[in-house]
Parts: C-alpha cells; structure tokens; sequence
C-alpha cells in the first residue's frame, strides 16, 4: 500500500511537538509493516529538501509561514505522479482542505482543534483567521473518516457535526524502552514538582506558578521545575521575581531525553495545566516511570488520567484547588504511592505497536471501501 501522508512540520523541525511524534511514530511502523511512505511538510531553515528517515521519504517545502498556501500545487503534482492509495491529511493547525483539490482516498487524523482556544494564545487578528479557518473542517470534509486520539476530541469534533460513525479513536502510545520504571531511582529529598512540555500561553504554566506559590507558604522547602522551552517562558521568569520565588523555581529550558526522564522519575508530581490538549501524553510518561500527576479537568487531559486513582484531576484555572491537589500528593506518602502503583498498571494499556497496528487496520479498512 502506498501511503502520502501530509502535516504542517515533521519531527526534525524545531517546531515539531506531539503531533508530529504521534504521526511519525505510526508512519515508522507502517513501513516496518511493508508500506510504502511518503511525508509531505513544510521546510525550515537549512533543511533538507528531500530525504529518507527510518523509511519515511520525507518532501519538505516551503516554510511555516506560507505552507498551507504553496501545499496545494505540490500535492496535486505528487499525487499524479505517484499512485498513492490514500492519504493521510494531519491537522493539527490550519486545515490544507485536500478535498477541494485532490481525488483520494483521505483519512483525517485530528490530534485537537483549536476552536476559541487560539485567542488564550496569538493576537486577536491571527486568532480570528485560524478560528475561521477550521470552520468549514465539516462540510469540506464530509463523508470522510476521522481519526482522533482521545474521546474528548471525538466528542468535539461530532458536536461539530461529523457522525460518530466516521470517527475512529487510537490512543497515543508512548517509548516503553525509554520511559521505564526504575526501582533503585528514589524522589528528590525536598518536596518537588515538575512540568514538562512546551511553554506556551494556553499551556497555563502561569497557573501552576501561582498555586506553587500557595503551596510554598506551606511547605518551604518545595520546589519547582519547568523544564522546556517556547514563546512564553520571559512571561513566566516575570511573573516568578513578581512572586519571588526565583530561589524556588528552576527554569531548565530544552533538555535531553535522557535528563527529561530522569527528571520525571525523581520528582513527587508532574503537572499538566493546560486549557485543551489532543491527549495528555506527558501524563502516561509520567505514570510509566512512576510519578503521579495533576491535570487540569481540560479536554485531552481528562482523557489521560484516571481521577483519584493515578492522580487528580482540578478545575482549570482554579489556583486554589490545584494547590490543594499538590498538598494533598507532597503530605500524604501513602496516597503518593497508591497513586504510582495505579499509574504504573494503567500506563500499560499504551504502547506505539498497538496503536500502529489498529492504525494499519483503519487505513486498508477504507482503501478497501468502494
């Protein structure tokens, strides 16, 4: 089967995140399954245009800015030149609205949407384009079949129209290899919290940041870690000196794999604040190397988390309450622990070769329709 797949950046970009590990985990062991692979996406500075990753070819043209634009040109001249059995549309920012210009087969793979959350994020004019951008997804996209990775996104996209019997979900996987359980690895000797991901504005780091700061009053030896990078981490180094704790809150920027994970496994609890998310993947890492969690009660999010068995769930944006979730997980030990032993158990239900394997299943399913 030949197989086109198409996202707005692909995982060598410095722009890449979840979405692109999810498609590209799936897109690796669909070769291995004897596919053949292309990926089409944008470029980037001092990219290469064309090249062969774990045996996805990968086409990259254009850039972030202008993709969506030029995407259209390429792809019709791809598709006549390849015969491809489908194609596999990605979106997780600005719809491409393939059906408009090409004739294939098409599984839509929808990680989230944006909807009204894109204004917690940009200014208000790219927030409106972005906004009215996704609004015709339905109607221009109709009869095809959704692929989505959490039941939250399910839910919003077929409030949105799009029949439940159109939609299929696949749980993310996650490294198994690299995120171990480790027995011999034991917590940090101070009360310790973590977050780890992105640092955006609709990530709601600031919140985390404000109920740290009620949970410090309480136990002064606490600290924070803040490990990654983005556009909003200056905002979040301001607020930290408003509140003074810059001796209580390390902001590590990017790390490595490796020290990301050892991180996780040492802390108490990793946070997850967000207003919306596809899927909390962070928190089944967390769960599989035996660190517990909370997670705002966000679409995606609550997904992710089995309330008041491998962690707690809090109402986003509501300081005090996540304040009070980290007390309770920092104070009560045996909680703590209940928490990791249930987390570890569920963290086994998600595993990249399963999903691949239903997501094999799921293309030749509708390569097979008439």
């Amino acid at each position: 089967m030949k197989i086109l797949a198409l996202n707005w950046n692909d995982l060598t970009n410095p722009f890449g995140g979840g979405a692109e590990v999810h498609l590209e985990e799936l897109l690796r062991r669909l070769v291995l399954y004897g596919h053949d692979v292309t990926l089409f996406c944008s470029g980037y500075d001092n990219c290469v245009a064309e090249e062969t990753i774990e045996g996805v070819k990968i086409i990259r043209r254009g850039n972030r800015y202008n993709f969506n634009l030029i995407a259209p040109s390429h792809l019709k001249k791809i598709v006549k030149q390849e015969n491809f059995d489908i194609l596999v549309e990605d979106i997780n920012k600005i719809p491409f609205y393939t059906p408009w210009y090409l004739d294939i087969k098409t599984l839509v793979v929808i990680p989230h949407l944006f909807a009204t959350t894109v204004f917690h994020e940009i200014n208000f004019i790219l927030g409106t384009y972005i906004y009215l951008a996704e609004k015709p997804l339905v109607s221009v996209y109709k009869g095809k079949h959704y692929n989505v990775i959490s039941e939250s996104t399910a839910e919003d996209i077929h409030l949105r129209g799009v029949p439940y019997k159109d939609i299929s979900i696949i749980h993310c996987g996650i490294n198994r290899e690299l995120y171990a359980f480790d027995e011999s690895v034991k917590k940090y000797e101070y009360p310790s919290v973590l977050y780890l991901g992105r640092i955006k504005k609709y990530k709601s780091v600031q919140h985390l940041i404000e109920a740290f700061k009620i949970v410090k009053e309480k136990l002064p030896d606490a600290r924070l870690t803040i490990v990654g990078d983005g556009d909003y981490v200056g905002e979040l180094k301001k607020l930290t000196q408003a509140l003074k704790l810059d001796d209580s809150i390390l902001f590590t920027g990017y790390v490595s794999s490796e020290e990301k994970v050892e991180r996780l496994r040492k802390s108490h609890v990793a946070v997850l604040p967000s207003l919306k998310e596809g899927w909390g993947l962070t928190n089944i890492e967390a769960n599989s190397v035996g660190t517990t969690v909370v997670a705002a009660n966000s679409r995606g999010l609550r997904d992710s988390v089995k309330d008041n068995e491998t962690g707690f769930l809090y109402e986003y944006g509501n300081i005090e309450q996540l304040a009070d979730k980290l007390m309770i997980i920092l104070n009560d030990d045996e909680k703590r622990k209940q928490f990791e032993k249930n987390g570890l158990e569920w963290a086994e239900n998600f595993n990249w070769d399963s999903a691949a394997k239903k997501f094999e299943e799921l293309v030749l399913k509708i390569v097979d329709e008439k």
